[in-house]
């Protein structure tokens, strides 16, 4: 987007910033540095698109592929998701700035104006981030740790949390400590990769059996994700995680129904809430991957709520929660299961899953009775309600 349309609406009329009018500010975050900055930008889309605009004031602030944080146009339509022409955040010419110290929250904008010169404006104070920012440099604890340092609070989870949960290797050892059951596999790091290659395969195949999964350990939206049926294929499904990451999951491939439960944070004292599962069914394709997900590829259905009896999806929901509580995650999460003939196993936590139209996350809470409105109000509210409360290590 071009810097042409907010930034000089705001410097010609700084009372079309809106602060001070009773409503809530949140600041809405996203694009960002990983390979899933178009899905990021399109989570935004959805969330701008559906925000109760007469209790919140929105600030959109998009991350471009190197770091820069600039002013984005308030316009959920140039976010949707097109294949023929994915979103993308470009350098505009604004950088947003962020409070310099706790005993502050308000954020500014510099350009330049109309007539060419420089100018900052004063956007106010926000009472809370909406951090929609999915991969490396966002998911991970890095923006989390960014916003705990300057005081704002902020939707989702902290930095410890965030951080084990995107890290596929370190989610396992919590999850396996907390007694919840994972899948198989072994972590193998670039070091070792380049230095025995040969050793790795040979030793991943013996111990897992084909085919395996090969993954990025730190990677969303299964990108860089590669089925291997067969030795001659390991390989190059290194060389593709290791594109993503410096340490890639091998995983047995485990035979089930592919279940989803989504976990919401409840008010200070409450414990979290989990929706009705969800069931990813295939019909066609090898594995649900990034067109499956997100470009509507043939040959995936997302089915919400799954056919899952009253003692099985008491189950997923209790496995759900654990999972969350082990993490010691907050806001939301999306905790990804296979249900198997010995019963259910994790295989990963999301904790800022895909807000897409499509994405299973608004999906479970959408057949749990909770409107894509509703939902954005609620991870809001909560998470307002913990700083409020000073229960939150966020804030």
């Amino acid at each position: 987007m071009t810097q042409g349309t907010t930034f000089a609406k705001l410097a010609a009329d700084p009372a079309a910033i809106g602060a001070g009018d009773g409503r809530t500010t949140v600041m809405v975050v996203f694009g960002g540095r990983s390979s899933e900055h178009t899905i990021s930008c399109a989570t935004a889309g959805g969330v701008l698109g559906a925000i109760d605009r007469e209790r919140y004031r929105v600030v959109p602030v998009g991350i471009t592929r190197e770091g820069a944080w600039v002013l984005e146009d308030d316009d959920p339509a140039a976010l949707a998701l097109d294949p023929e022409n994915l979103p993308e955040i470009t350098d505009n010419g604004t950088r947003v700035h962020l409070p310099d110290s706790v005993r502050s929250r308000t954020v500014r904008v510099s350009g330049t104006d109309a007539t060419g010169e420089p100018a900052t404006i004063d956007l106010g104070e926000v009472d809370l981030v909406f951090p929609i920012l999915h991969g490396p440099f966002g998911e991970d604890g890095t923006v989390q740790g960014l916003l705990e340092l300057v005081g704002l609070p902020f939707v989702g989870s902290g930095v410890l949390a965030a951080s084990v949960a995107m890290d596929k290797h370190f989610t396992k050892i919590v999850l396996r400590d907390a007694g919840l059951r994972v899948g198989d596999g072994v972590t193998v790091t670039r070091h070792r990769w380049d230095a025995a290659p040969d050793a790795v395969r040979d030793d991943a195949l013996t111990a897992l059996g084909l085919p395996v999964f090969v993954k990025p350990a730190r990677a969303g939206s299964s990108v860089g994700v590669s089925k291997v049926h067969s030795a001659g294929e390991f390989a190059e499904a290194m060389r593709i995680a290791f594109a993503e990451d410096d340490h890639v999951l091998v995983e047995g491939a485990i035979t089930g129904r592919e279940v989803e439960v989504a976990v919401l944070e409840s008010r200070p004292g409450e414990r979290a809430r989990a929706s009705v599962g969800g069931e990813i069914v295939m019909t066609g394709v090898e594995f649900y991957d990034f067109a499956a997900k997100y470009l509507g590829a043939d040959g995936v259905d997302l089915v919400c709520p799954a056919d899952l009896d009253e003692r099985r999806l008491a189950e997923l929901q209790d496995l759900g929660v654990r999972a969350f509580e082990a993490l010691g995650a907050a806001g939301l999460a999306r905790v990804d299961c296979f249900l198997t003939d010995d019963g259910f196993v994790i295989n990963e936590v999301n904790t800022m899953p895909g807000f897409t139209p499509i994405s299973m996350f608004p999906k479970c809470w959408q057949a749990s009775g909770l409107s894509y409105p509703e939902l954005i109000t609620e991870l809001i509210e909560v998470a307002l309600a913990h700083a409020a409360e000073g229960t939150d290590t966020r804030a």
